[in-house]
């Protein structure tokens, strides 16, 4: 094990920390209440090793096959979470509900209703997130909440989704347009929180405590703007080998 490259992602996690605290403080937020998920997608098995044993312990994948080879080559570390946050193909949602420890990309009721049998199947209760897609981008996955006219038309949806006994919602997931500016999402997070707020009011039975936005170009933002788990890859990882 290369000891420098442990203490250069540990180094690296640090500076995302203090600047999340410093993001956090600016608005008035507990920078306890912000979760760093360290996004593994195209890192070596060396790299990850050495995020675990710098004590990183929830780490996220974009692909399930990906993902699948690292939760096998560290099924000794009992204690790290794996999340799926890229798109659920329906074939490959059987491995997600017996492998991932929480999803943060259900983009469908068709989706959910597969993932609620198979996680029945498996005997888990699996925690998900709805992902959104706020621009309107025709390339991203997730329920349409780009204008808010059009919110309340989803709320059949969304209410057939929380009453699956397999899946328990937690919150919503975004991926905003990449932007060269980072202030320039600022109004797709904004978005979300909105519709996360909306959602809270007509299905104030259900937990909707967990807002999934913000990477390694615009986590500050996302900070400042509510989000609870941000999505850092290369900013902690590094550049991906593949």
């Amino acid at each position: 094990m290369d000891e420098s490259l442990v203490a250069r992602i540990q180094e690296n996690y640090h500076n995302v920390l203090q600047r999340i605290h410093i993001a956090a403080e600016y608005v008035n937020r507990d920078p306890l209440s912000i979760k760093i998920l360290v996004v593994t997608k195209g890192q070596s098995f060396e790299s990850v090793d050495a995020a675990i044993r710098g004590n990183l312990r929830m780490f996220g994948e974009n692909y399930v096959q990906e993902g699948l080879a690292k939760i096998q080559q560290f099924a000794r570390y009992r204690d790290v979470e794996w999340h799926m946050i890229g798109h659920v193909q329906s074939r490959k949602a059987q491995d997600v509900c017996q492998y991932f420890s929480y999803i943060h990309s259900l983009d469908s009721v068709k989706l959910a209703f597969r993932l609620d049998r198979l996680a029945g199947e498996n005997e888990r209760t699996i925690p998900v997130l709805l992902e959104c897609n706020v621009s309107g981008e025709e390339n991203k996955f997730g329920f349409p909440a780009w204008k808010e006219a059009n919110w309340a038309s989803l709320k059949t949806e969304i209410s057939q989704i929380l009453a699956l006994p397999n899946l328990k919602v937690r919150g919503l997931m975004t991926i905003p347009p990449f932007l060269p500016d980072p202030e320039q999402v600022r109004p797709f997070f904004r978005r979300l929180v909105r519709f996360r707020d909306s959602l809270a009011q007509w299905f104030p039975e259900n937990i909707w405590t967990e807002v999934s936005m913000g990477m390694s170009g615009d986590y500050e933002i996302a900070v400042q703007e509510g989000s609870t788990i941000v999505r850092i890859g290369t900013a902690i990882m590094g550049p991906r080998q593949r």
